[in-house]
């Protein structure tokens, strides 16, 4: 192998930070040149002159070279690409524009996290269940459909603005999730006034616009109740299976099978029940139940009655102010305390949901019959 077969294969151990492709698999290598002494020069073609990461892209193109024996120096030059090859960068990403989620040949899973009411901790539980996924090795998307309520931004810790390539807009990663949110287009802290149309329409974009390329699992987090934003998910994503989240008290309970119940209109699928503040461990180990119990298993009976199927309670996650420091940090507590009991917890959640079969309805199976002629039998 010589230098510049060498250079050419570190270049292509050097992915996108924001499509999770290598450089050379996008188009992005240009010119490389190589002195008799070793020293390499590369050109490096950003999507767009604005590019937030490039620094990042400079730092892993100039430290997967410098590894590389024989090489002495490594300069990387940025240029940007032409209108024609940001075209055929589209094309190799999206062949066709539309909501891929629904395409019959999607074998991507998608949940949309709902409860009856606010406050039960169902954007947290969303962001834990996506950070144990994406550890896991699989390839997660979360879409912040609660535009009123926006919060994935920051239990994230997401301050980057998503890239706008013409019409097509990839989104930040963060803990090797990709992610979008209503939030990210806003200059400030300022409400949403939008209705019904907007919402949809809002969504919509997300949904056609925003490439996350092949993901293993979207979540969605939804605004508590059944409103527009449900019923848009309904009919834009009719595939996805509901995931409803709850706390022991009956209250909650009660509103929370009513976000269950949504699925007897709409025909999705209930994939399951989380109960959330289930208890909170004293120093002594005992349990102590500040919102009662039973909440999670009554709603996973009741829809089970109304639905005319088993629905699981998957998990009942303990209360924990590890949690909570976590999402103000930024730092799911799946990452920063994987064997505290919440943390467990939602772990045990996640492989549950990811070992939830995707449906095989609708799906090309590339299967046909054999000609009249054949000698098979």
């Amino acid at each position: 192998m010589t230098l510049l077969d060498s250079v050419q294969s570190a270049l292509s151990t050097v992915i996108d930070p924001e499509l999770r492709k290598p450089i050379t698999e996008l188009g992005m290598v240009g010119e490389v040149e190589i002195d008799d002494d070793g020293a390499v020069r590369v050109r490096v073609l950003l999507t767009i002159a604005g590019c937030p990461l490039k620094g990042t892209i400079t730092g892993d193109v100039e430290s997967a070279l410098a590894r590389i024996s024989g090489v002495t120096s490594v300069q990387v030059e940025l240029d940007v690409m032409s209108q024609e090859q940001r075209d055929s960068l589209k094309d190799l990403l999206r062949p066709k524009r539309g909501n891929p989620f629904n395409e019959p040949g999607s074998l991507t899973k998608v949940f949309a996290v709902a409860s009856g009411k606010g406050g039960v901790g169902k954007s947290s539980v969303t962001v834990n269940l996506a950070s144990s996924m994406a550890a896991s090795g699989l390839r997660v998307g979360i879409i912040d459909a609660d535009v009123h309520g926006f919060s994935v931004p920051g239990l994230l810790r997401i301050t980057q603005s998503p890239t706008r390539v013409d019409e097509m807009i990839l989104p930040p990663v963060a803990h090797g999730i990709k992610v979008i949110s209503i939030g990210m287009f806003l200059d400030s802290n300022r409400p949403v006034v939008w209705r019904g149309p907007m919402l949809h329409r809002a969504l919509e974009q997300f949904l056609t616009d925003v490439y996350f390329g092949d993901l293993d699992v979207l979540l969605l987090d939804l605004p508590p109740g059944t409103g527009d934003i449900a019923i848009s998910v309904a009919q834009l994503l009719p595939a996805s299976q509901i995931l409803v989240v709850t706390t022991p008290q009956s209250a909650a309970a009660d509103v929370a099978e009513r976000a269950g119940s949504l699925a007897v209109q709409t025909g999705q699928r209930v994939a399951g029940v989380i109960e959330n503040m289930s208890w909170l461990e004293l120093p002594d180990g005992s349990r102590m139940e500040p919102f009662g119990s039973g909440g999670g298993s009554l709603v996973a009976e009741r829809l089970s009655a109304t639905l005319e199927t088993e629905i699981p309670l998957l998990g009942q996650i303990p209360l924990d102010v590890r949690l909570r420091e976590g999402g103000d940090a930024g730092q799911p507590i799946v990452m920063t305390n994987p064997e505290s009991p919440a943390a467990m917890e939602l772990a045990s959640v996640a492989s549950k949901l990811a070992a939830i079969p995707r449906g095989l309805s609708g799906l090309q199976l590339g299967v046909a019959p054999l000609s009249s002629g054949g000698s098979d039998r």
